[in-house]
């Protein structure tokens, strides 16, 4: 790779991981024809690193769930945030890359808590919504990870047709 802008960094690292092979600041340096020191110009320690791949990962989940909207994303219900997930959940393949926040058993912590971070509010309800609400809110957003998770770990994913009819159900849960 003779570029070597942060994005292009950001994105030879998620290739290492989509190509399942391990990430390390020597890896991806090596993977992007730099020296550890060319990129430790844009990633001090590997922290660094793995937090800039979450936030990559979590940007594209936002815009692809963002251009799923009825509205503006900051005038939608959390009915339409929730249906806008379900949807782009079931619809699109994730692959391994959607796990970064676990790929590194000694960074799991703070790459959960910036995935929750920052995913989070997208399933933000208000308070003033039901616990019976809440529930169904909740219950379609764990079908839809489910099938997120299937794939992503390429484990007992669902057929087209049971894809179908898991999103069907998540919408019904939806209709409010």
């Amino acid at each position: 790779m003779s570029r070597n802008s942060r994005d292009d960094l950001i994105r030879c690292a998620l290739t290492l991981l989509h190509d399942g092979r391990s990430v390390s600041l020597d890896s991806v340096a090596d993977a992007a024809g730099l020296t550890k020191p060319g990129l430790m110009y844009h990633f001090k320690t590997k922290r660094d690193l793995m937090l800039a791949l979450v936030d990559a990962v979590v940007d594209d989940w936002l815009t692809s769930l963002e251009e799923l909207l009825p509205t503006a994303a900051g005038d939608a219900s959390p009915w339409d945030r929730h249906r806008a997930y379900v949807d782009l959940a079931i619809g699109r393949r994730a692959d391994v890359t959607d796990l970064v926040f676990l790929t590194d058993p000694r960074l799991r912590e703070p790459l959960a808590a910036r995935w929750a971070e920052r995913l989070g509010p997208w399933f933000a309800i208000p308070d003033t919504i039901s616990s019976s609400e809440r529930g169904r809110l909740g219950a379609a957003r764990l079908m839809a990870d489910g099938i997120w998770f299937a794939d992503a770990t390429n484990t007992l994913t669902p057929t087209t047709d049971e894809r179908a009819e898991i999103r069907a159900l998540a919408h019904h849960l939806l209709e409010n």
